[in-house]
């Protein structure tokens, strides 16, 4: 059974300011304790489309498995891989991340989108980010039982990593704010 986690979150920073946040996230030192689940970021590849304006861009990510420590010790791996696709459009201020793990895929599949957009009430000085991620526990035979819990489990964990994202975003716009002299775009 797939399960579907939805959040919102409105950034009060200009779309500009929060997505040059997004792509110093992992990169910034002072956020690796916080992101401590992230243990590389890799960029793939990079393309602009001259046509459309666009910036496509691939990443791999690799993090601590999620789930519990019993899991991670059954399946016999404590780190799992994922690919980020984003898709920039300045043109209509639009940045969309697509993250899927392609490993473990025989035990659980995640997918998270992330989209940043200007703020509907205020889109010249806030960021509406909306957040979803679906998770999928495929059962064991040896864990059949318990495949819900562990599916919960492993949504509390990206729960508390989402927000740890967030702080960091967060943290990164008001670095860049106090940079550009404190002016709002």
């Amino acid at each position: 059974m797939v399960k579907a986690y939805k959040q919102e979150y409105t950034y009060r920073h200009p779309w500009e300011r929060v997505t040059s946040a997004s792509w110093r996230k992992f990169a910034d030192p002072e956020n690796k304790r916080t992101l401590s689940h992230i243990l590389e970021v890799d960029t793939l590849n990079h393309k602009l489309d001259s046509n459309s304006g666009k910036l496509y861009t691939t990443r791999a990510i690799t993090i601590h498995a999620p789930g519990p420590w019993f899991v991670r010790k059954i399946i016999g791996q404590d780190i799992c891989h994922c690919v980020e696709s984003t898709v920039v459009d300045g043109h209509s201020r639009s940045m969309q991340l697509t993250t899927r793990n392609i490993s473990l895929q025989k035990f659980i599949e995640v997918q998270e989108k992330i989209r940043y957009d200007p703020h509907p009430d205020n889109p010249e000085s806030w960021t509406l980010c909306r957040q979803e991620t679906s998770i999928q526990i495929k059962p064991l035979s040896a864990l059949a039982s318990m495949a819900e819990k562990v599916e919960q489990r492993c949504a509390e964990r990206f729960v508390q990593n989402s927000a740890k994202g967030r702080e960091v975003m967060e943290r990164i716009c008001k670095y860049l704010e106090a940079e550009s002299g404190g002016i709002s775009l």
